[in-house]
């Protein structure tokens, strides 16, 4: 890309929840942002570990025997191998930093609810 990317336009531009939208990739690893809310699936990334950045509202994520709370200018990685349940109850924005092809439900999941997209991105 050769000139600058506004994340707030980006997010106007769509309404979908849980439909990250590929804003630039850098090397190998796509940066994408995703507005949600409710609940995700359980899942697990078997070969990359799946970095967050709140931009805004709050956002869970479950792990096996605890839970993380990220508020806005947050962020936490989630380790290659670990299942999560990402969430927010009152909704977000969120970016992930993560290998260009992985997809937003992992290698295992839960059964995929309707409202969730199983995509590897899609692109602006």
């Amino acid at each position: 890309m050769s000139e600058p990317i506004s994340l707030p336009t980006v997010l106007a531009s769509f309404d979908a929840l849980w439909s990250p939208r590929i804003v630039t990739r850098v090397n190998d690893y796509d940066v994408r942002v995703a507005k949600v809310a409710g609940d995700h699936v359980w899942h697990t990334h078997d070969h990359t570990d799946e970095f967050f950045l709140v931009l805004d509202g709050e956002f869970r994520i479950d792990l096996p025997g605890r839970a993380v709370t990220l508020s806005r200018d947050d962020v936490f990685t989630v380790p290659r191998g670990t299942a999560h349940k990402p969430s927010s109850a009152g909704g977000a924005t969120i970016l992930m930093f993560e290998p260009t092809g992985t997809s937003t439900v992992g290698d295992r999941h839960d059964e995929v609810p309707d409202h969730v997209d199983a995509t590897t991105g899609h692109e602006l």
